[in-house]
C-alpha cells in the first residue's frame, strides 16, 4: 500500500522503539496514517531471531509510552503473535488434511471396487470372504476367476508394505492377473505370469514384493491345485477326523523378486464337510496389548466345530482375534477367506 517513509525505517530497523515525540515530515507516505498522533511503539514480532511482523502503538499525547516497559510489551506481543501464527498454521493444516482425507478415501473407494463385489456361487463350496485395511487403503488382495468346465480359481495376495504406495502395487498385482492371456490357469503359470511382469516393471529396484497363493477348485471331483508365492499356507480342517493342518506342499519366492521363477503345484481331494482357511499375516500376527501374536494354533482353535458355515467361520475367527486384541487397533491389513465343501 506504500513504499519508503517511517514505517518502513521502523520495520526494516529490526527492533523495538518508542518515540514520545513523533513528528511525521508532511511528504511521508504514512503521513495520512500517524496524523495526529505524538507518541509512537513499534513492537516487532520475531520468528528465529528475524522481524516478520511490525506492530504500531500509537497515542495523540506525547510521553505516552514508558520506557521501562517496552521489554515487557515485546514479550507479550510475541507471545500473541506465536499464538496467532500457530491459529493460522493449525488451520492451514486442518484445510491440508481435509484434502489428504478425502484423496486418501478416494483412494480407499478404488482399491476397494477391485475386489469382488459379490462372493461367487461356487457348485459344491461355499465361500465367504472379511477385508479390513489398518489404514484408509491397504495391499491385501483376494479374488476369484470363473473358469472353462465349471472349475473356480481362489487367489490371495498380500503387498509389502502399508497405506497408499502398498494399494497401488495391489492395484497392479490385480491388473496384470486379470491381463493374463487365455484363462488364468493352471496355478503356476498365472504366479509365473505375475511375476515376470512385476519383476520387469514394478519391482526391479526391491522396494516391494507380493506374496500370492492361487488355487484352483475343480467341484465335479472336489480337487484343489495349488501353487504358493512366498504366502501363508492355507489352513485346512479335515472335518471327517477332525485333524488341521497346512497346505505346505509346494512353496516359492514371493512375486517380483526375481523374473523367471517356476512355481511347483500342489494337489489334493477335498471331501465334504473339510474347511479351508486362506489368510494374510495380518490376522496370525494381530497382536494382543502385552505384544503376543494370534498365531497358527488360535486361528486353528477359532475353527472349532464342523457345523458351521463359510461365513459362520469367519464370524468365529473375528470374535476370537478380537477378544485376543482387546480391541487394539489393527497394525497390519487383515483378509479372511474361507471355503468350506458342501
Amino acid at each position: 500500500m506504500i513504499e519508503g517513509g517511517l514505517l518502513a525505517d521502523l520495520i526494516y530497523a529490526d527492533e523495538p522503539r518508542i518515540l514520545n515525540d513523533l513528528r511525521v515530515d508532511p511528504d511521508d507516505p504514512a503521513a495520512p496514517y500517524l496524523e495526529g498522533m505524538r507518541s509512537l511503539m513499534a513492537l516487532p514480532n520475531y520468528d528465529q531471531g528475524q522481524a516478520l511482523n511490525l506492530v504500531v502503538a500509537l497515542n495523540a499525547e506525547p510521553d505516552a509510552f514508558d520506557v521501562e516497559t517496552l521489554p515487557e510489551r515485546v514479550w507479550m506481543s510475541n507471545l500473541f503473535g506465536r499464538a496467532t501464527a500457530n491459529l493460522v498454521l493449525r488451520q492451514e493444516l486442518e484445510r491440508a488434511y481435509t484434502v489428504v482425507d478425502r484423496e486418501l478415501r478416494r483412494v480407499a473407494e478404488i482399491q476397494r471396487s477391485l475386489l469382488p463385489k459379490i462372493l461367487p456361487a461356487i457348485p459344491r463350496l461355499s465361500v465367504a470372504a472379511h477385508y479390513q485395511t489398518s489404514q484408509w487403503a491397504g495391499g491385501d488382495y483376494y479374488d476369484f476367476f470363473e473358469l472353462p468346465n465349471g472349475k473356480w480359481g481362489l487367489l490371495i495376495a498380500d503387498v509389502s508394505g502399508h497405506g497408499t504406495p502398498a494399494a497401488v502395487m495391489m492395484a497392479i498385482t490385480h491388473a496384470i492377473a486379470h491381463g493374463h492371456p487365455g484363462d488364468p490357469e493352471p496355478p503356476a503359470k498365472l504366479l509365473e505370469h505375475v511375476n515376470d511382469r512385476l519383476a520387469a516393471l514394478y519391482t526391479a529396484d526391491g522396494g516391494s514384493f507380493v506374496t500370492a497363493f492361487y488355487a484352483i477348485f475343480d467341484p465335479s471331483r472336489r480337487t484343489l491345485i495349488y501353487a504358493n508365492a512366498g504366502h501363508n499356507p492355507p489352513r485346512l480342517k479335515r472335518c471327517a477326523d477332525g485333524t488341521v493342518g497346512g497346505l505346505e506342499a509346494v512353496g516359492g519366492l514371493p512375486l517380483g523378486v526375481f523374473p523367471g521363477i517356476s512355481y511347483e503345484q500342489g494337489e489334493l481331494t477335498l471331501v465334504p464337510g473339510d474347511q479351508l482357511v486362506l489368510y494374510t499375516d495380518g490376522i496370525t500376527d494381530a497382536t494382543d496389548p502385552d505384544g503376543r501374536p494370534f498365531g497358527l494354533e488360535r486361528l486353528d482353535r477359532s475353527l472349532s466345530t464342523c457345523r458351521q458355515d463359510a461365513d459362520e467361520l469367519i464370524a468365529a475367527v473375528l470374535r476370537a482375534l478380537d477378544r485376543f486384541t482387546a480391541g487394539h487397533p489393527a497394525e497390519d491389513d487383515r483378509t479372511l477367506l474361507v471355503a468350506k465343501v458342501n
